[in-house]
């Protein structure tokens, strides 16, 4: 049986997402118990939040939206907001797919990385915000027993600025760093790629031979984030690396999970992501 449509589900969870970004966090877990590396200066400050945005981001944590047990499937997908590297948007391109993924029996982690790009912000894209991912992934992986997923199934969906990063971790090479614990020591490989309207780092990429399946989809009329995916797509289907594109005409960035479009494409996007992973065998139990 075909999947439902995720669009509909969104359309009746996006109302209710800013009520929910304003309650305590369903389960929250720190990458680094000791605190992040690189953040030893901001130890101890608070994240801030303006219009369900969030900022100020120094202990970077994976919020966990697990799957029903009557239907999870071992599956898991980290999801990365976008936002310029200047603020996470946590409700449309976080906390929204998460949820909708998991009717899909999808166990799903949204991660609060660091902001490069934020006034006065230390931090840089291909050092802390790259290593947030690779660090979430590691975990995930590390603790796949305690959440009920599969180690062999971890996917990894980026918007915007979180697509830079899913790029940057699954067709690039990783710089090298001395484990800090056992965690440090799983590996950072995701096995599967979501890119959505991904910026412009991390392609064209160093290492798409060998690099994960891939879903990438952006708007024709996106000056920023159409080239990087349609780069980033002739390269994976160059190296014999399984990748589906979808370039959606008339459209610009920014359109999350579509519930906002006058444009039926738009709306049913999520439809063709839901298509591909049932295609891809992530919806069924290994």
């Amino acid at each position: 049986m075909k999947p439902s449509s995720l669009a509909a589900l969104v359309a009746l969870l996006l109302p209710l997402a800013p009520a929910v970004a304003q309650t305590a966090e369903p389960i929250s877990v720190p990458l680094w118990p000791d605190g992040a590396p690189g953040s030893e200066a901001h130890r101890g400050e608070a994240e801030r939040i303006e219009n369900t945005y969030v900022h100020n981001v120094h202990a970077p944590s994976l919020t966990v939206f697990p799957a029903a047990a009557s239907h999870a499937n071992g599956s898991a997908v980290i999801v990365v907001p976008g936002g310029g590297h200047h603020m996470l948007v946590w409700v449309n391109e976080g906390m929204a797919p998460a949820k909708a993924l998991n009717r899909y029996g999808i166990t799903t982690f949204v991660l609060k990385y660091r902001l490069a790009r934020e006034p006065g912000s230390a931090y840089a894209v291909e050092r802390e915000a790259t290593a947030d991912l690779a660090r979430a992934i590691r975990y995930v992986r590390s603790h796949a027993a305690d959440y009920g997923v599969d180690p062999a199934r971890i996917g990894v969906m980026g918007f915007s600025a979180g697509g830079e990063l899913v790029s940057l971790v699954a067709d690039n090479p990783l710089p090298a760093s001395p484990p800090r614990d056992a965690v440090d020591r799983v590996s950072a490989r995701p096995d599967f790629q979501i890119l959505i309207y991904p910026g412009p780092l991390g392609t064209p990429a160093k290492q798409p031979k060998g690099a994960p399946p891939a879903f990438i989809a952006a708007g024709s009329l996106d000056g920023c984030c159409a080239p990087p995916a349609l780069t980033l797509y002739s390269q994976l289907n160059a190296a014999g690396v399984s990748a589906e594109l979808h370039m959606f005409a008339d459209t610009d960035h920014g359109f999350n999970l579509g519930t906002k479009s006058e444009r039926i494409s738009i709306l049913h996007w999520p439809d063709r992501l839901a298509d591909w992973m049932s295609d891809g065998g992530w919806f069924r139990p290994r």
